[in-house]
């Protein structure tokens, strides 16, 4: 049977697409290809076995982000709380919610067309050395 393997993509509404990929350049370190999107591919996935993609529906009336936003992104990262104080140096608005399960921690951030966007750190297992 055929079926649906991942995401093949994200797209956001934007009232300048120029500088919001630039914002996204400069702090998330997203990589633009030359198309002008960025193609994310989990052969970097750190720990190793954590590279996966989550896509998930939420009620319309979901307090989980905001209602007048139709999306909202979960982005790996590699070090939450390094990535978090040179987003606070650089004056980025940060929920100051945390929250953390089995599988990683969370952080909340605002991007400059008060988008919420989620950064989710997997955890690494105990006995596991995370790659650099």
């Amino acid at each position: 049977m055929a079926r649906v393997t991942g995401i093949g993509g994200i797209f956001l509404r934007a009232r300048d697409p120029k500088a919001l990929a630039a914002w996204y350049v400069e702090h998330l370190g997203v990589k633009l290809s030359d198309y002008g999107g960025v193609s994310f591919e989990w052969s970097d996935e750190v720990p190793a076995g954590t590279g996966l993609t989550s896509w998930s529906l939420f009620p319309a009336d979901s307090k989980y982000f905001p209602v007048t936003q139709q999306a909202m992104v979960n982005y790996r990262v590699d070090d939450l709380d390094a990535l978090l104080e040179q987003l606070s140096a650089a004056g980025v608005t940060i929920d100051p919610k945390r929250d953390e399960y089995g599988f990683g921690r969370f952080a909340w951030i605002v991007d400059p067309e008060g988008n919420r966007v989620e950064l989710w750190q997997p955890l690494v297992e105990k006995d596991e050395e995370p790659q650099k």
